[in-house]
């Protein structure tokens, strides 16, 4: 959520003359996040958040936004796009596409409890049910196709070893994503970006609940299991080796598997959907640090985090999984 197109009060307001929203009362930037542009925008009627989008287009945006409205109109903790005048979810500012959302309750927590692992696990299994009847289908837009598209990219700024490895798990993710077996796990709609700072959590007594689950521009079709190892590899691991923590991934899974039953395909594909969550990661992390887009508030993530976990998944003599 980073800040590329700076805007102005003016700007924002004549923008929301496009809604039935009322008058700006504050606008403030959001600093993290590499992808879009994000503001805080609270006006006399409500608290909104305004994404103007630097990358997808207009006619890629649909999917996110219209998957999003679906979701939280089955009572998931998920932000609505706000339809303009025009009943559109898709608008313009400074000639690029921009969409409204209600901004939700929370604050992302940077160190998760076993109980925050297994709400998010409960929360990510009812999301991929809740998608069953969602009928447009887009590819995951990061997915393999763009990790061959942009590995070759990176041969001139990274090290040969690292070309290497890249390579090599390139092409034994690709073995995998055009096997049979792939093609039979269960799929649809993914979040496929469920890190801890897109997770909202709301205090209430001596509990937390998700008060609101964001950032759905990296969603695509694709199989659930990439988006549980996308899930686990952030949320249960220690940041600084990689290494699951148990009790936090016994409890996401556990608490996913409650409510859709992961099948023993999914858990024979566990340890490939791990390094692939892994891959996909590190070749984002790879390819924003060496070909960096200007921003105003700009800090790259770090990609060796991605490559240490990539690494481990490969070797780990232990993976959690679910417990009887």
């Amino acid at each position: 959520m980073a800040v590329f197109t700076a805007l102005s009060r003016a700007e924002v307001n004549a923008f929301l003359n496009q809604f039935a929203l009322g008058t700006l009362v504050e606008l403030e930037g959001i600093h993290t996040g590499i992808e879009n542009t994000n503001y805080f925008v609270t006006t006399d009627r409500g608290r909104f958040v305004l994404t103007v989008f630097e990358r997808l287009t207009a006619k890629q945006l649909p999917f996110y936004l219209q998957l999003m409205l679906h979701l939280s109109r089955k009572n998931l903790p998920v932000p609505e796009p706000q339809p303009t005048l025009r009943e559109a979810l898709v608008a313009e500012l400074k000639g690029k596409p921009a969409a409204l959302v209600t901004r939700l309750p929370g604050k992302a927590t940077t160190e998760p409890t076993a109980a925050q692992c297994a709400s998010v696990g409960e929360f990510l299994a009812r999301m991929h049910l809740a998608g069953l009847d969602f009928a447009p289908f887009q590819p995951h837009l990061r997915g393999i196709g763009w990790w061959k598209s942009a590995v070759p990219k990176l041969e001139p700024h990274v090290p040969h070893d690292v070309m290497r490895t890249l390579a090599e798990e390139l092409i034994f993710q690709d073995s995998f994503f055009r096997s049979a077996r792939f093609e039979k796990l269960p799929n649809g709609p993914i979040h496929a970006d469920l890190f801890r700072d897109n997770v909202l959590l709301v205090r209430e007594g001596e509990n937390d609940r998700i008060g609101g689950v964001v950032d759905f521009y990296f969603a695509g079709c694709s199989i659930w299991l990439f988006d549980l190892a996308i899930t686990i590899n952030d949320w249960c691991i220690d940041l600084a080796t990689g290494e699951f923590d148990p009790a936090r991934a016994h409890a996401m899974l556990n608490a996913y598997h409650a409510v859709r039953p992961l099948s023993e395909d999914e858990h024979e594909c566990w340890r490939t959907s791990l390094r692939a969550a892994a891959l996909r990661f590190w070749i984002s992390r790879l390819y924003d640090y060496y070909l960096p887009r200007p921003s105003h508030l700009l800090t790259p993530h770090d990609p060796a985090h991605f490559e240490r976990i990539l690494k481990r998944r490969t070797v780990d003599a232990f993976l959690p999984w679910v417990t009887p």
